[in-house]
């Protein structure tokens, strides 16, 4: 390949990610794709844009929704066809959810996960076990209770404030 070939295909690549950051994920609409650290890569493979999906977990509902939305994305600019493939390995973390798309969380009522050392990351557990306290996105009390382990989705549980009274959703933190 030439250089001008690589700028061409690396400006492709680039305006490709670009339109990756306009899609919002399917089941929060107020976080793209590339802030939940769901876009790993965008390559180029053949004359077709390859767009990397890792799911936020294995059995998501929303996995198919999400891969023709980043392919119609991309043809939509204009830039040729793409294709996805989903990577399960590594795992999808909720630390690779971006600052911007924490403050998006925080803003739409979601309270995002921390961030988690590996020496303590533990598998999703549904029964209560002692954990710290999850700030209340709307007043940041952290006088709040976990009323369900799941939310809207899977990976979310149901919390309420002592404080404001009002319930939200928090991200679990895997």
């Amino acid at each position: 390949m030439s250089a001008l070939e690589k700028r061409a295909a690396s400006a492709r690549v680039q305006a490709a990610w670009a339109a990756l950051a306009r899609v919002q994920d399917p089941e929060i609409p107020v976080i793209s794709l590339c802030d939940l650290g769901v876009v790993r890569d965008v390559r180029e493979a053949g004359g077709v844009l390859e767009i990397v999906l890792t799911p936020t977990y294995s059995g998501c509902p929303a996995t198919e929704v999400i891969a023709q939305d980043a392919r119609t994305a991309v043809e939509a600019a204009g830039l040729g066809p793409a294709a996805t493939v989903l990577q399960r390995a590594p795992a999808w973390t909720t630390d690779w959810i971006s600052p911007a798309g924490r403050a998006a969380l925080r803003a739409y009522g979601i309270a995002p996960p921390g961030p988690v050392p590996p020496e303590q990351a533990q598998p999703i557990c549904v029964t209560r076990r002692r954990q710290p306290p999850v700030p209340c996105p709307r007043c940041a009390s952290r006088r709040t209770e976990r009323i369900a382990p799941f939310g809207s989705t899977p990976c979310k549980a149901l919390y309420r404030c002592l404080d404001c009274r009002e319930p939200f959703e928090h991200f679990k933190p895997i």
